[in-house]
């Protein structure tokens, strides 16, 4: 048994057996394609999302006993960060074989902060499992990861967990549901009683109830009590009923008897998952262990295998291919998630598409144009990594110490040139300006970020050349925090923040014309050079654009690179703020060359003194960058909310009613304005917001807010001078 810092690396006979139904590729063992299941856990933060996971390993055989995420023992939650905040912070990969599947469970954050790793999940799996809790109902990271969901027509169930709390409610919880997603939802377990009188749950599809065992206990089938079997029946005809939706021959066998046999009614309920006609719901304590066999029961059965279902893929031109999942063919793959551990060294979770990998084969990653041998491959239950001897389509699994891989890599033989379609990520919303405590350690600070960019494709650390300053960026505050903590807890380097500065810009509104001779006289040869210029503002994105009008030849033809060359050097620090210049046409109609003092640079040197002179003419003015911001708050808060945004000289665009009490605001706002957006929307909706954004346009920045602005920037300019 080998041990690798946090990860644990054992052999496969001492992990849990494997099932028994495998098929043999070329001499080597693999899991059949129809064979495996890729689950998705996601939901709001606090749901029990972990817990809910701990049980399903537990009843999966996979651990001897669950444990709760509080714990800080849970197979999902296993980094440092996690166990000592209690939360989750990363998607974590694990599997258990569960009546001849095998089913892999990938279970995420429930932190907007954490997005990424969300996206990831959904990419990779063909379902998920979303959590609601009975007592809070649908809460605002829901509705954004049923957004994701439903823009990939991804299969879902949700399960309706913690019935055993005081204010426990699943009829409100379906009505909720209902409400903010316009969906049919379907009991397929319901509960026994709830809070203090939860019992267990009863399985509508066998007919069975299933009561509560307790933690660390299993649940067995017994007769519904006399009391609910009334109650069951009726729950029973509207899921039958909703089955027989699922197939036309299914519609005409329950029209004709008004009833289904379980294999008829699991047959319809999962050509409804697939088709999303509706949502199977299920209930239970993931605390108690109750109700999750029945939920890994209707998995098992009804959730897609990944056999046939196409991955897209791009060319070298960018067109658009399909890939059916298959194990036909030679290998092909994507990394849809990077770990770097201090021992293991570089963790890539795999998702094999077509053919089999297998240790010592060599692959081709396609970004990087270049061949990796690969040595070892593992299957995971969190931080414990079970060697296999093979990978196949459908199938997840980590390779090991592949320097060139990173995260959206395509892996493939050599010949074939298709790109997986990489992960679609939101942009990050909050950006710091960061330096080390001390000069010293400037190097290895860059170096630790660059290495959390790399696992997190959320994050990004970025120069900026205009600010002269280095900015990392990520979801949140608490995403950027949790990094600056490990890097001290690692390395003792103090990492020193502020609000970066905003990246402005300047711009002339009117015309303007100009004559500027550029005349220099030292000993021996002298400098001159004269340009007659006129300068016109374009519309916002339009670049530069430089003509030369010149008839009669007043300036060579090869003065005219140098004169360009003047202008574009120029508008690198413009004259109102030192920012760079934009959306600027300059024609140059005439001037004047000596036939000894005049050259390149001489050209250069007056085109720069005449954008400068002209610009004062141009009525110039200062542009700011507007974002496009999308915000989710429950309706209490709107007043609050849209209050705010207009202290912030935002203009509302829409006010969406995403159902049961849940708003979705859609504003432009000035991005200096949101730079603490993720702090102050925290404090006004009491941690319950929620909110995207994206680059939308510059705008001129109006009056005393631009002579501020300008005023500033002077300052700082002459203090770093």
């Amino acid at each position: 048994m080998g041990y690798a810092g946090g990860l644990r690396i054992y052999p496969s006979f001492l992990v849990h057996p494997r099932p028994q139904r495998c098929a043999e590729k070329e001499g080597i063992m693999s899991f059949r394609t129809e064979d495996i299941r890729n689950i998705a856990v996601a939901g709001h933060g606090g749901t029990g999302k972990t817990t809910f996971v701990e049980n399903l390993l537990f009843d999966g055989g996979a651990i001897d006993k669950p444990e709760t995420a509080e714990s800080g023992k849970s197979v999902s939650d296993f980094t440092d960060e996690e166990i000592s905040h209690n939360m989750s912070i990363h998607t974590s990969l694990s599997h258990i074989f569960w009546k001849d599947h095998k089913i892999n469970i990938l279970d995420t954050p429930g932190s907007a902060d954490f997005v990424g790793e969300v996206v990831a999940a959904f990419r990779t799996a063909e379902s998920a499992v979303i959590m609601v809790d009975a007592e809070s109902g649908v809460q605002i990271e829901t509705i954004k990861l049923w957004r994701r969901l439903e823009a990939r027509d991804e299969p879902r169930i949700v399960f309706i967990n913690k019935m055993d709390k005081d204010r426990a409610d699943f009829n409100r919880s379906i009505e909720d549901l209902e409400q903010k997603f316009g969906k049919q939802f379907v009991p397929v377990t319901i509960p026994i009683g709830s809070g203090s009188d939860y019992k267990g749950i009863i399985d509508l599809i066998h007919m069975k109830a299933y009561l509560s065992p307790g933690s660390g206990k299993k649940s067995k089938p017994s007769d519904i009590p006399a009391e609910l079997k009334e109650m069951a029946q009726e729950y029973h005809e509207k899921m039958v009923e909703a089955a027989a939706l699922g197939d036309d021959d299914l519609t005409e066998k329950y029209l004709e008897e008004m009833d289904l046999t379980v294999d008829d009614a699991i047959k319809g309920l999962t050509e409804d998952l697939v088709e999303g006609k509706v949502v199977p719901v299920f209930c239970g304590s993931a605390l108690l262990n109750s109700g999750i066999a029945a939920v890994l029961d209707f998995l098992n059965i009804a959730a897609p295998a990944p056999t046939g279902i196409d991955e897209v893929r791009f060319d070298l031109e960018k067109k658009e291919h399909h890939t059916p999942i298959s194990q036909e063919g030679e290998f092909s793959g994507f990394c849809f998630k990077t770990s770097i551990d201090q021992y293991a060294g570089k963790l890539s979770f795999i998702k094999a598409v077509t053919g089999c990998l297998s240790p010592d084969q060599e692959v081709y990653n396609i970004r990087e144009r270049k061949k990796e041998r690969i040595s070892k491959i593992y299957m995971s239950l969190g931080k414990k990594l079970e060697e296999v001897d093979s990978l196949c389509a459908g199938d997840l699994g980590i390779i090991s110490k592949i320097p060139s891989a990173h995260t959206n890599d395509t892996f493939s033989a050599e010949d074939h040139e298709l790109i997986y379609k990489p992960l679609q990520l939101p942009q990050p919303v909050h950006k710091l300006a960061i330096s080390a405590g001390s000069k010293k350690d400037q190097d290895k600070l860059g170096e630790q970020l660059q290495r959390a960019a790399e696992e997190d494709k959320t994050l990004s650390l970025n120069f900026d050349s205009e600010t002269k300053e280095t900015v990392f960026s990520g979801m949140g505050e608490l995403h950027l925090n949790l990094i600056f903590e490990k890097i001290k807890a690692a390395t003792k380097i103090e990492v020193v923040t502020k609000t970066p500065r905003i990246a402005y810009r300047e711009t002339i509104t009117r015309p303007a014309e100009t004559e500027f001779t550029h005349k220099k006289q030292t000993g021996g040869h002298g400098q001159y050079a004269r340009v007659n210029m006129r300068f016109r503002p374009l519309e916002r994105g339009e670049g530069f654009v430089f003509k030369n009008v010149i008839r009669g030849g007043s300036i060579s033809k090869g003065y005219m690179p140098g004169i360009e060359k003047g202008l574009l050097e120029a508008m690198e620090e413009g004259p109102l703020a030192g920012y760079p210049v934009v959306d600027l046409e300059a024609e140059v109609y005439d001037g004047k060359e000596h036939p000894v003092d005049s050259s390149e640079m001489a050209f250069k040197m007056a085109a720069k003194g005449a954008l400068k002179e002209a610009f004062e003419k141009a009525a110039p003015k200062l542009l700011e960058p507007f974002v496009e911001l999308h915000v989710f708050v429950e309706d209490q808060y709107m007043g609050d909310v849209l209050s705010d945004l207009s202290s912030k000289r935002g203009r509302v665009h829409a006010q969406n009613d995403l159902g049961g009490g849940i708003m979705e605001i859609v504003a432009e706002v000035p991005q200096g304005e949101l730079m603490r957006y993720s702090i102050d929307l925290r404090s006004i909706t009491s941690g319950t917001g929620g909110f995207e954004l994206e680059f939308s346009h510059y705008e001129p920045v109006a009056g005393k807010i631009a002579d501020n602005i300008i005023a500033e920037a002077r300052a700082l300019s002459e203090e770093e001078s």
